[in-house]
């Protein structure tokens, strides 16, 4: 799954009629880029969750994107925006999506650029046998999070509380139980639009030792600014 529904705020005015995934990025929308990486990788059902500006996306990509000429995916649209009219934050948009994704999926966040991530079926077979409800790739803080979000354990658990955090990259590994009770109470399919954020569902897991996680070194922005924007399609 494609997290793609955010409104942009901080990259006005440019998302004012572009939504922030379609953003270009050194020569081809933002989101594209983990399009591409999980192509290539194998996975090739993906679901692009949709808000503001939501059918600039799905008339731009389209159910069968062509990707360096080939079509390489196949795409279902979760269209937040046509369907409540707004965006049903991170949590509120997976569970809307969960009838269309498997037992295990990934998750990425359409307007983060990690270039060389790559989405492996070996770190899906890893987890599945894990038994864990989610795995995280965590990156070293930005200057704009210099207080991270998660800690991670000598064992590879993510962790509420620790000495030293990192910043989650939005990168992840999910179990469909994640979103179910105890830890969420939304109904599959999110049939009445309920929003939520989903850090206090990672972190009622991690309480339970059911998170796991690891760090990745890659080149790793979040796309968040105008200027982070600049700096990346700016020529070294």
């Amino acid at each position: 799954m494609i997290l793609a529904a955010g409104r942009g705020e901080r990259m006005r005015p440019l998302t004012d009629t572009t939504p922030k995934p379609l953003l270009e990025v050194r020569g081809k929308p933002l989101m594209q880029w983990p399009m591409e990486a999980l192509a290539a990788g194998g996975f090739t059902d993906l679901v692009v969750n949709t808000a503001w500006l939501g059918e600039k996306i799905s008339n731009h990509f389209g159910p069968k994107p062509l990707l360096d000429g080939h079509p390489a995916l196949s795409i279902s649209y979760s269209d937040e925006g046509r369907d409540f009219g707004e965006a049903l934050e991170t949590a509120g948009g997976i569970v809307r999506a969960l009838p269309h994704l498997g037992e295990i999926f990934w998750v990425a966040a359409g307007d983060v650029f990690a270039p060389d991530f790559a989405f492996a079926q070996a770190a899906v077979d890893r987890f599945a046998a894990s038994g864990k409800l989610a795995h995280l790739w965590l990156v070293p803080n930005p200057a704009h999070n210099p207080k991270g979000d998660f800690g991670l354990s000598a064992e590879g658990l993510a962790l509420n509380s620790a000495a030293e955090k990192y910043t989650f990259s939005t990168i992840g590994l999910y179990r469909a139980a994640l979103f179910a009770p105890p830890y969420c109470g939304i109904p599959a399919g999110n049939p009445a639009g309920a929003k939520a954020p989903l850090a206090p569902i990672l972190r009622a897991a991690m309480d339970n030792e059911r998170v796991s996680a690891e760090l990745y070194a890659g080149s790793w922005t979040d796309v968040g600014t105008p200027e982070r924007l600049l700096q990346l399609n700016t020529p070294r």
